[in-house]
């Protein structure tokens, strides 16, 4: 409870009691009883009470959040050119009054859920898009006044200023971005473009009418029953074509992997083969080597000795006569 409010209640005890002595000086009158003295309490009370009747009326209160028009009088255009801030402040009594003003921010909402508009039921915004598909929109806007622009705001809208102006102006200007856009558009690629456009035209808008616009807020859209089974068939659709197509790939991919085996098996063959050759010709090469170097470590000596260590494991001593041949002839070792 503010000064001006104590004062009024002061003076609204002070009228009653004023009342009630009045009252009872008409009975104490009207029984003969004295009323010596009485007159003068009275005369006091009434005192009072106008005085502090005159200072509760004159006296203005105005919240943090409160700026307020003074209604005069005794301007030649009914009221003051500057609004009064948050406070104290002294009008004259019973000849200026304040139509107070909250300047705290406020939100608006518009929405299909019948509890959470500020009108009841159904309040979507209803727009069609460059296609011609119907969509329902579910919209928050949050504004305040403008203190700056006070008197104008009340000369003009008074406190009609949200049903004439905040709900049209938002109302029009979603309507108007959702016909400038594709239905795919609004659900996908261009939304936050779409919220963009709809944000500058409300404070625009406002802004003309003494308002100032925080932020707006696109809640929901919510599309018609035929575009939503159409929407749900077409990703039913798009998941079954995705569905195919990991299988084909899947396919392609096991392909490609058998390929590769066979590819690898063969590789290993032709590898396992090659290696084969190159070890014969290695092997060939070397047969050749070593046949080379023992033609050229061959005497008649050592052929001799070899062919007698060929002719019996058993035999140990050969005798010869003198002057005689051998008993077998042994082989030419004349090289041809």
């Amino acid at each position: 409870m503010n000064i001006a409010s104590v004062f009024q209640a002061i003076a609204t005890i002070a009228w009653m009691g004023l009342i009630a002595l009045v009252a009872l000086t008409f009975v104490r009158s009207s029984r003969g009883q004295p009323t010596r003295g009485l007159s003068s309490f009275i005369i006091i009370l009434l005192v009072a009470a106008i005085l502090l009747t005159t200072l509760g009326a004159g006296l203005v209160f105005l919240q943090a959040d409160q700026y307020g028009v003074v209604i005069s009088a005794l301007q030649p255009n009914g009221y003051r050119p500057q609004p009064l801030g948050p406070g104290l402040h002294w009008i004259v009594p019973f000849v200026e009054s304040v139509q107070p003003y909250s300047i705290a921010r406020q939100t608006y909402t518009m929405s299909s859920s019948v509890t959470e508009g500020q009108v009841g039921g159904d309040d979507s915004i209803e727009a069609r898009t460059k296609d011609g598909q119907q969509v329902h929109i579910d919209a928050s806007v949050i504004y305040s006044i403008d203190p700056a622009h006070l008197i104008d705001l009340h000369i003009i809208w008074q406190n009609r200023y949200e049903d004439n102006v905040v709900r049209p102006v938002v109302r029009a200007a979603i309507r108007d971005a959702v016909s400038q856009f594709g239905v795919e558009e609004i659900v996908s690629t261009k939304r936050t473009e779409l919220e963009q456009m709809i944000t500058e035209t409300i404070r625009k808008g406002l802004a003309d009418n003494n308002l100032i616009m925080s932020s707006f807020l696109l809640r929901n859209i919510r599309f018609s029953d035929q575009y939503a089974q159409a929407v749900e068939q077409k990703q039913i659709a798009e998941q079954q074509a995705l569905q195919a197509k990991l299988v084909v790939e899947q396919k392609k991919q096991e392909a490609e992997q058998a390929r590769q085996v066979a590819q690898g098996q063969a590789d290993a063959q032709v590898i396992a083969a090659k290696g084969a050759a190159d070890a014969r010709i290695i092997q060939a090469q070397a047969e050749a080597q070593a046949n080379d170097l023992l033609n050229k470590s061959l005497t008649p000596q050592l052929l001799q000795y070899q062919y007698i260590l060929k002719l019996s494991p058993n035999v140990q001593t050969i005798f010869i006569p003198s002057g005689n041949q051998f008993i077998l002839p042994l082989p030419n070792v004349t090289p041809q």
